[in-house]
Parts: C-alpha cells; structure tokens; sequence
C-alpha cells in the first residue's frame, strides 16, 4: 500500500518556487482528499463487509479496492480542470496588461485624476475664453464711443460745410442777380 506523506491535504499550502511545483502540490493535496472522500469506509469496515474471507484474502481485498479507488480518481476530471487553470494562470502571468486590469481601484484613481485634469483644463479654457470676451467688448465700446466722437465731430464739420455753402450760395445769388 501506498504510503502518504505526513503533508497531507497541507502540501499546497507550503511554499513554492513556480507554478509547477504548486500544482505538484495541489495535485497531490486533491488526490489525498479525494481518496479519503471515495473510501469512505474504513479498513475495519471493509474486514467486517468480508468476514468470511481470511485475513490475507481480505488484505488482498482492500489493496484492490484501493487500486479501483485510485483508478477512478485518476480518470475524474480533475485532472483536466487543475491543467486548465494552470494554463490560464500561465497566460495571466504572460499577459504584461493582466496586472493592470486586475487592480481596479488604481484605474478608478487614474480616472477620477484624469477627469480631475480635464475639468481643470475647461474651466481654464473658459476663463481664457471670457477675457477674450471682455476684451472684444471694451474694444467694441471704445470703438461706439470713438465713431460717437467722430460722428460728433463729423456733423459739426458738416454743418460747417453747409453753412459755408449756404453763405456761399448766398454770396454768389446777390452777385448773379446784381449783375
């Protein structure tokens, strides 16, 4: 019979040095469990279930029913499903981005910085954007009260214009009748 080490359902839990040796060790943990959960009675149970048998034939017994025992353990797919996850263990450890995805509360923070710089960036567009806006409509008032002074300035001339012509014309009608 097939000696367990003193381990047992421990082994996984020592540490390792890669990957390998923890499956290794998480392979033999489950096989360990597993054989206890399929033999299920004891080896006391198993002599009385075959009484009538001599104690040789039923040493004999037992080593085959643990054989069968260990035979369908090795045929479960459990196998299958600790060699999956070690593959995709090694995929994630291969991946450079699978440790970036995987710590959520560092994208939050990126985020939460990110949008933080964003709204700084606006308000100060917006700001930017106001002196602008100020600046055109001082511009546009100095320019209203520079036209009101021109236009001030040009209606005097005008009127000036005028009654120079109208003292002109004035003039030159008394002369063109005198004549």
């Amino acid at each position: 019979m097939e000696k367990m080490p003193e381990q047992g359902a421990n082994a996984s839990l020592l540490p390792s040095n890669g990957i390998g040796s923890r499956f290794s060790n998480l392979n033999k943990s489950f096989k360990y469990s597993l054989r206890s959960l399929l033999t299920s009675c004891s080896k006391e149970e198993f002599y009385k279930a075959f009484s009538s048998f001599s104690n040789i034939e039923k040493e004999l017994l037992h080593r085959l029913f643990l054989q069968v025992i260990t035979s369908l353990h090795e045929n479960l797919e459990a196998g299958a499903t600790l060699d999956a996850v070690e593959k995709i263990v090694e995929e994630q450890d291969l991946d450079v981005l699978f440790s970036d995805r995987s710590n959520i509360m560092d994208v939050a923070e990126n985020l939460s910085m990110a949008k933080k710089n964003e709204i700084q960036h606006l308000k100060h567009m917006v700001q930017l954007g106001e002196e602008h806006n100020q600046m055109l409509r001082t511009r546009l008032q100095l320019l209203k009260e520079g036209n009101q002074v021109l236009s001030g300035a040009s209606q005097a001339v005008e009127k000036q214009f005028k009654s120079m012509n109208l003292n002109y014309g004035a003039n030159s009608g008394d002369e063109i009748h005198d004549v």
